[in-house]
């Protein structure tokens, strides 16, 4: 099948993003943009453990109300949270009301903050398993990458939840770690543009 298909604008895109105007709006303004905020960072790990076993198109569609409920992100105050604060959640329909998923990201906000202690900044830490090359391995839908396997392995280490190396691979695509968008594709040129002017944390 192809990774490419033709829009609208006569440009040729990842055919991923043709199953909604969502999905090609984050296509083209956010996907695969290198990203050294530590907030947008803790963001979108966070998102991906909460899209395990759902569609991405999913959790887009609830991104806002997830940012409402876990105050922009910022793992500081998440790393608060209590009981009475899960609770909370379990009962806001506008999210996924998964106990586990809430809980993994309370927790990895305390685990954030453990690691700040060590590391100069989350960005630092993450863009230190940026890969030489990109090389990943595919089977199917699943992708993961040589540098997700260690970057998983490393975050369980610490006591993160929720990070397997599918996970942690496509954190990695859409935070700019490796550029995945398909050859042909008009964003893609952008990307790597992007990519040639980002000063990598350290």
């Amino acid at each position: 099948m192809s990774r490419l298909f033709k829009a609208a604008d006569g440009h040729s895109r990842c055919s991923w993003c043709s199953a909604t105007s969502d999905y090609m709006a984050y296509h083209d303004d956010e996907w695969g943009f290198p990203v050294d905020d530590d907030q947008r960072l803790f963001e979108k790990i966070s998102l991906e453990g909460f899209q395990s076993g759902l569609s991405w198109r999913t959790i887009l569609s609830k991104r806002d109300n997830f940012r409402r409920c876990f105050f922009n992100f910022d793992y500081n105050q998440i790393a608060e949270f209590t009981e009475m604060d899960v609770e909370r959640l379990l009962r806001d329909v506008s999210i996924i009301r998964h106990r586990g998923k809430i809980e993994a990201t309370i927790n990895n906000a305390r685990r954030a903050r453990e690691l700040l202690e060590e590391k100069s900044s989350l960005a630092a830490y993450f863009w230190s398993f940026e890969p030489a090359l990109s090389a990943k391995r595919v089977s199917g839908d699943i992708s993961e990458s040589e540098e997700s396997v260690a970057l998983a392995r490393d975050l369980k280490k610490r006591g993160w939840s929720f990070v397997g190396p599918v996970t942690v691979y496509a954190f990695m695509q859409a935070m700019g770690l490796v550029n995945d968008h398909a050859e042909g594709c008009i964003i893609r040129g952008h990307v790597t543009a992007a990519r040639r002017v980002f000063k990598v944390p350290i």
